[in-house]
Parts: structure tokens; C-alpha cells; sequence
């Protein structure tokens, strides 16, 4: 079984890439040229990376050709959201024209190989009170430019399956977290900043954004489980939300973070104006019931348990 990863050297790619180590697979990934390689540094030996610049037809296309995988899972995106406000043309660049890139590079060399496209919650947008929890059949009203982009990249997916038959599973994955996670992203950046400071003495401030925003948490080991089945047992051209179908308030986040450091009682949280969006989806939880009924995914790991593991991950690298 041959398996390409595109952005493998990323946060989800490279946890997926070792669990498909983990089945014996022959493990390809896409990576951009002079990019940063650390998550994989581990499994450097055991797979198989290739440039790729996802925004060049041509470089997919090659890639295509030459590895000739057996399953795809097209992860490789700008996924921060408040860049996509800032470099809102770059995002579209890489999240619609390179995942139609990547289609079209399976259409024309690989058109039996299995892929899936990693959508995601922020498609939903603004979600009305009645509405919650999401289902796929939710209206799409995407709040920032990144969730646009996917709604576009989807969108795309699916037309190629109808007009070209290509078997392509399209998953809306809610907010998962994990080891490795960039500590732009809020859970990590809260437990980044708490190891900083545990050795301090005296009150430490930790910079916040919007403390109301209610999220639905998975764990990114949860996640690449998911994302396996999906292809496995999924059917082609449908749309499947993946979650834990619970709702943690970034409040209450890292209220936890606060009381599994090493130092208690000592944080203060100071508003970082660079932290808020322009506009924010105020509540994201997910119905994951027709995922569920398909693969009998659940998630195994609790959400304190990953928090703990952020935690340490960042200690390690003090």
C-alpha cells in the first residue's frame, strides 16, 4: 500500500505518517522546498519526501507520476486563521488553486487512487443557536477568508467526483489539538506560555484573545484515525464531520492549563488585541453521527489527557 501525505512534515501529517508506519505502509509526503522538517525528523529513514509546491500544476502532476499512490490524503494548507485576513491571497492560492492542482493531477495520472480532502468546522461559520450541533447538512456561512477558501477547496472535491468519478471523501474536522501543535494555535499557545513561565516567581501574565468562543476539541491522534477510516469505509463523494460532539469554552481551557502546571495560582490573563479576529464563530460543536454509524470511530482520548501531553511537549523543548 502505497500512501502520499501532502504536507506530511506538518502537525496532523506527520502523526499521520507514523501511524501509517505503524501498518507497514510504503509512506510518500509532500513537502515545500526549504520547509521546516522537525515533526519528522523521527521517521526521516522511513519514508519518502518529495518538493512539492502545491500552487505549481506541474510539481503535482510529477509527483503524481512518479509515486503513483494508492491512497492520498491532501492535508497541506494555510490553516491559521487570522493570516488568512492578512495574506488573504496567498491563502486562496494554496487552499483552492493547490488542492484543484491536486485533483487534477489525480484525475490525469492516478484516477483509481482513494483521496481525501481535509475540509474543516470553520466552513460552518456562523452557525444559528437551533443549528447546534452541526450536521453536514448545515448551511455554509464561513466567517474569515481561510473558512471560504475550504468551503471552495470542498466544493471542488466534489465536483470532481461527479464529473470525473474520482473516489473522493470530503471530512469537516473540528478543532483538534495535540504534541507538535504550532503554538500560534490557542491550546498550544496557552501551554507554551504557561512552561515558559513555571520557573518565574510572582505573578506571570498569559496573553488571551476571545475567552468566550466555545470549540470542540479532539485529539490529533484521535484525528488521524479518522482520517484513515475515512478512506477505508467511507463513501465517495460525501462530506463527514469529525468531533468529539462536546464544547470546551476557551475560558475553561485554560483554566485547565492553569491548574495541571507545575506552578498554581500565580497566572493573570491580559488581553493581546493581535489575539482577536475581525469577525469569530462564537460556538462550533459537531454532530459526527453520520461518521460514526460509518467507520464506529470514537474518540479515546480524553481532552485533559492531550493538555497534558501539550504540556510536556513543550517542557521538552525548554
Amino acid at each position: 500500500m502505497k500512501v502520499l501525505i501532502t504536507g506530511i512534515n506538518g502537525f496532523v501529517g506527520s502523526h499521520l505518517a507514523e501511524l501509517f508506519l505503524q501498518e507497514q505502509a510504503e509512506v510518500h509526503g509532500t513537502i515545500r522546498p526549504r520547509s521546516e522538517v522537525a515533526n519528522i525528523s523521527k521517521i526521516l529513514d522511513r519514508i519518502y519526501l518529495h518538493e512539492v509546491d502545491i500552487r505549481d500544476p506541474h510539481s503535482c502532476y510529477e509527483v503524481m507520476k512518479k509515486v503513483k499512490p494508492d491512497l492520498i490524503f491532501h492535508l497541506a494548507a494555510l490553516s491559521f486563521v487570522p493570516v488568512s485576513w492578512t495574506n488573504t491571497n496567498e491563502v486562496m492560492m494554496v487552499n483552492v488553486m493547490g488542492t484543484l492542482n491536486i485533483l487534477q493531477a489525480v484525475k490525469e495520472f492516478v484516477p483509481t487512487s482513494r483521496i481525501l480532502v481535509a475540509g474543516s468546522s470553520e466552513e460552518y461559520g456562523k452557525v444559528l443557536e437551533t443549528e447546534v450541533p452541526i450536521s453536514e447538512s448545515n448551511a455554509l456561512r464561513p466567517l474569515s477568508p481561510y473558512g471560504v477558501s475550504k468551503v471552495a477547496a470542498d466544493k471542488l472535491a466534489l465536483q470532481f467526483f461527479h464529473a470525473y468519478g474520482l473516489h473522493v471523501v470530503v471530512t469537516r474536522a473540528f478543532n483538534h489539538t495535540g504534541p507538535r501543535r504550532p503554538d500560534k494555535f490557542v491550546v498550544s499557545s496557552f501551554c507554551k506560555q504557561v512552561v515558559d513561565k513555571e520557573s518565574m516567581e510572582g505573578q506571570q501574565l498569559i496573553e488571551v484573545g476571545n475567552l468566550d468562543a466555545i470549540r470542540d476539541f479532539t485529539d490529533v491522534r484521535d484525528m488521524v484515525v479518522a482520517y484513515k477510516l475515512a478512506l477505508d469505509l467511507c463513501e465517495p463523494g460525501e462530506c463527514y464531520n469529525i468531533s468529539s460532539g462536546g464544547g470546551w469554552s476557551i475560558h475553561e481551557v485554560l483554566s485547565t492549563i492553569f491548574l495541571m502546571s507545575h506552578k498554581k495560582n500565580n497566572f493573570q490573563m491580559v488581553i493581546d488585541k493581535n489575539r482577536l479576529r475581525p469577525s469569530d464563530v462564537p460556538r462550533l460543536i459537531g454532530d459526527s453521527t453520520k461518521f460514526r454509524k460509518c467507520t464506529g470511530w470514537h474518540p479515546l482520548i480524553p481532552f485533559s489527557k492531550t493538555i497534558i501531553d501539550i504540556l510536556d511537549y513543550w517542557r521538552k523543548r525548554k
